[in-house]
């Protein structure tokens, strides 16, 4: 006799609240997204028109296909906008409420932190603060434990990528006083 399976619930205390206030809608997401598309066809189309978009004695010149790929998408952009401002009379769903902003803005900011720090800092120090921070910060672990695993993290990264394939990576000050 087989039991039937089942099902395991678990509660994450930290969860957003249901009754977050909204930021915006997916109507709003799909409007701007969509003039976002329409402008960058107009760029593409603009200057596959200015490369060449016709025919000449060899075929087809450089623009010809991504002008009109560039003409498909802004057709698909002005069809979502069209559609969006049809249904406009239709109840709204909550694209993103206050306390999910919260939640990816709070891995957001510090991996953009991460991408312009890398470029002082270097792959391994960058890398040190954001697992460090990450663990400590967000995930409320002891900082000892934190300091620890971002270190030995590191430390396998920079063994692995630095001495074993001998592959360049960005390099930080801290790098520069081991001669690598």
């Amino acid at each position: 006799m087989s039991k039937p399976e089942t099902e395991i619930v678990v509660e994450d205390p930290a969860a957003p609240a249901s009754d977050s206030p909204a930021v915006t809608t997916s109507r709003t997401v799909d409007v701007a997204v969509s003039f976002l598309l329409l402008a960058f066809a107009a760029l593409l189309a603009f200057d596959n028109w200015r490369t060449g978009m016709g025919w000449d004695s060899t075929g087809p010149q450089a623009g010809y296909f991504p002008f009109y790929l560039s003409v498909i998408l802004g057709g698909a952009c002005l069809w979502g906008i069209a559609k969006e401002f049809l249904a406009r009379k239709a109840a709204a769903e909550t694209f993103v409420t206050r306390d999910q902003l919260r939640r990816v803005l709070q891995v957001f900011v510090p991996t953009l932190l991460f991408c312009f720090l890398m470029q002082w800092l270097g792959l391994y120090v960058a890398s040190f603060l954001l697992i460090a921070g990450f663990m400590a910060f967000i995930g409320r672990i002891a900082a000892w434990k934190s300091l620890l695993t971002a270190f030995l993290f590191v430390f396998a990264m920079f063994v692995t990528f630095d001495i074993a394939f001998d592959v360049i990576m960005p390099k930080g000050p801290i790098e520069s006083l081991f001669g690598r």
